[in-house]
């Protein structure tokens, strides 16, 4: 099976289990209409109002035919007739409002909804967004809120409406004439079992659908985001594949449901007029019998068309509350999902410690990984110290570091920051005595003196032009023509990887945090600018703790303590000289990055 395969087969069996209580999933958004009581209490009294004038219209015309133009009673036909003008206008009065107030109801729902999911989403830890995926998060926050925002619109114009017109109706017409009313007893279990079947088959087929566009979202944010890998190996054309593979898995699944919601119109069409044909038919016949008035038969051919019409009300319901039920399944799914690493008790650090860093037999393993990624890590870091961190790709180096900050927790063991487990300290104060530069450079859109003072939000430009000077960034930016205002692309695009690389440690030294975490951040830079950096660094962070990962033997070789990991388990510590001496793998890193020469 290939990738878009399992990913589709992963899916459904997600779908599948929370189908169990997918009947709930509609009611536990609802709750998010609380700070809208006051407007849905109007927008239903509203509906009903309309309801209760659309119904009594048929009744007047059939007065004013049956009593007004039969009698040749001019005023009487004048007054009902301007009585029907007031009900008239005060149903579509009520029906405007109603429309207003319900489109705001559902575009603030819509709104808090997203903004809800977003900070739900904010505290996930990486976990989390492993296993969603970050295209999924996307379309479950934008498509699949859109989908419930707009079956909320039309529920709240027509949950009360449709039903109140079928009962009210049908009541009206028996009302009439209860023979004739045997009509419906035909026609209205042929349109109840229509609208079964269709909705029936539709439900499994639009959870299938937000499934697939998932996949378009997938494929394409990939295209968009790698797009430079893929022109730079020629893979355009298996890349358009890909897409078109995914587009058309998605506008197959999208024709085979609206085909079958697309029958439903029609016959419901087709059994409303037979009914049509029916009601003129016998009540024709009635007529003629003395038994029924032509008025009489006018308004109950009305009362058949209101409750024809709420019928087919309710099968656009229908067709609309399947992929909305889809769509509330997902979003009950983020909801749902606790975060791993959430905030207990805060413990406050001793005093007379700043930054020193402690582990202590800690042991991790990715979520359905075979083996750990580290085992049995202990090592301290003290303030004041470089301990860098090399070994070979894989090695478990940018797993080790990252559970300093707890973006993930560890299996095993403790990670102790001034003598404080980790995971009894708030991630707030926690992330604010790190300094962390990441692997991959990310910078955001806006000016360079935005994305530096990102780390620090109060930090004075002399401040940031400080930092940028520490991380070697000052000439390139003041060779922009903006200088520190000059605007940042969206994902860096407009600077280079090691002007990204600069940026991002400037954004870490402004915070000037206890502890300092570089995750391989001088990789992109040349070996002069590399030089310098750590020169200045030596200077500006002499009371903070310092862990590097790297990947050169020239950037750790002048570190307080270097820490060598191989398959996640650390085969050696100790200076440039002691490692030489004692840690065999070690001295192969050694030996393939610098020559005889350098080594002596």
């Amino acid at each position: 099976m290939d990738e878009a395969g399992v990913y589709l087969l992963e899916e459904r069996c997600k779908l599948k289990a929370a189908q169990v209580n997918g009947d709930e999933t509609m009611i536990k958004l609802l709750k998010f209409l609380k700070p809208f009581r006051i407007p849905v209490v109007f927008v239903l009294t509203l509906i009903f109002l309309q309801s209760l004038a659309d119904l009594y219209l048929p009744t007047l015309l059939a007065d004013i035919v049956d009593i007004g133009i039969v009698q040749g009673d001019t005023a009487y036909i004048l007054k009902i007739g301007g009585f029907m003008l007031l009900v008239a206008a005060g149903g579509v009065t009520c029906s405007i409002t109603a429309s207003f107030l319900s489109s705001k109801v559902a575009a603030g729902f819509g709104r808090n909804l997203r903004a809800r999911i977003f900070s739900h989403v904010e505290n996930f830890s990486l976990q989390e967004f492993d296993q969603f995926g970050t295209a999924s998060l996307i379309t479950r926050t934008t498509n699949d809120i859109t989908q419930v925002q707009q079956v909320l619109t039309v529920m709240l114009r027509m949950m009360i409406s449709a039903p109140l017109m079928c009962v009210g109706g049908i009541i009206m017409a028996v009302s009439k004439d209860a023979k004739l009313s045997l009509i419906f007893v035909g026609a209205l279990p042929i349109l109840a079992g229509l609208i079964y079947a269709v909705i029936s088959r539709g439900i499994p087929l639009f959870k299938i659908l937000q499934i697939k566009l998932d996949r378009l979202n997938l494929v394409l944010r990939e295209n968009l985001v790698g797009i430079r890998v893929i022109r730079s190996f020629h893979r355009i054309d298996h890349e358009q594949k890909r897409f078109n593979q995914a587009n058309l898995d998605l506008t197959d699944t999208a024709i085979k449901v609206n085909k079958i919601m697309a029958a439903l119109m029609p016959v419901m069409m087709l059994v409303l007029n037979f009914s049509t044909i029916a009601i003129l038919w016998f009540g024709s016949i009635r007529i003629d019998n003395g038994d029924m008035q032509v008025g009489a038969l006018m308004a109950f051919f009305q009362y058949a068309m209101q409750i024809m019409f709420s019928l087919i009300m309710v099968s656009i319901m229908f067709v609309m509350i399947p992929r909305a039920s889809a769509s509330a399944i997902r979003i009950n799914e983020v909801l749902d999902m606790e975060p791993v690493i959430r905030d207990e008790a805060a413990v406050q650090p001793a005093q007379g410690k700043q930054g020193y860093v402690e582990f202590q037999n800690v042991t991790f393993s990715y979520p359905g990984a075979e083996k750990p990624a580290v085992s049995n890590i202990s090592f301290s870091a003290k303030p004041g110290e470089i301990t860098a961190i090399i070994g070979g790709t894989g090695s478990g180096k940018s797993t080790l570091i990252s559970l300093i900050p707890r973006f993930y927790d560890v299996d095993s063991g403790s990670i102790l920051i001034d003598g404080v487990d980790v995971r009894q300290m708030s991630q707030e104060s926690l992330r604010a005595k790190i300094g962390f530069v990441p692997q991959k450079a990310v910078l955001f859109t806006g000016t360079i003196a935005e994305n530096i003072r990102y780390g620090k939000e109060t930090a004075s430009d002399e401040e940031i032009q400080q930092a940028a000077t520490v991380a070697q960034a000052t000439e390139f930016i003041s060779s922009m023509k903006e200088g520190f205002q000059s605007l940042i692309a969206q994902g860096g695009t407009n600077v280079s990887g090691g002007q990204k690389q600069r940026l991002s440690i400037a954004r870490a030294l402004v915070r000037r945090p206890e502890i300092y975490v570089f995750d391989d951040s001088f990789s992109a830079l040349d070996f002069k600018t590399d030089a310098k950096l750590r020169a200045a660094l030596k200077q500006e962070i002499t009371a903070s703790t310092v862990l590097m990962v790297a990947q050169r033997v020239s950037t750790v070789m002048d570190a307080d303590r270097i820490i060598v990991l191989d398959e996640g388990k650390i085969m050696g510590i100790g200076s440039h000289r002691e490692l030489m001496d004692t840690c065999g793998v070690y001295r192969e890193i050694v030996s393939s990055q610098l020559s005889e020469e350098e080594i002596a």
